[in-house]
């Protein structure tokens, strides 16, 4: 049977068995390496806030930022547009998907 893909759609390579994760979306339960990872920055302050602390003090404002991690299923990471639906000849070829 011929392979869709070369990697079978996962990025383990051959270490055996990896962690699972839930879908952000859908609560899916996914393979950690076949889990598409999106992370973003939430800040703790509203921008307009944020833009007169900085007019007021230009040296010493910092606002505390945090880490959002999101991991989504392949499904929900298409409808979502985190990735892209490529032909068979995009798929073969290696390099960044985004």
């Amino acid at each position: 049977m011929p392979k869709k893909r070369a990697s079978r759609g996962r990025s383990k390579g051959g270490k055996g068995s990896s962690g699972t994760v839930h879908c952000s979306q859908c609560g899916a339960l996914v393979p950690r390496d076949k889990a598409k990872k999106v992370t973003g920055r939430i800040t703790m302050i509203e921008p307009t806030l944020a833009k007169e602390l900085r007019q007021t003090y230009p040296d010493t404002f910092y606002a505390p930022q945090s880490t959002d991690v999101k991991f989504y299923c392949v499904s929900c990471a298409v409808h979502r547009g985190i990735v892209k639906v490529r032909s068979e000849a995009e798929r073969r070829m290696g390099g960044r998907l985004r």
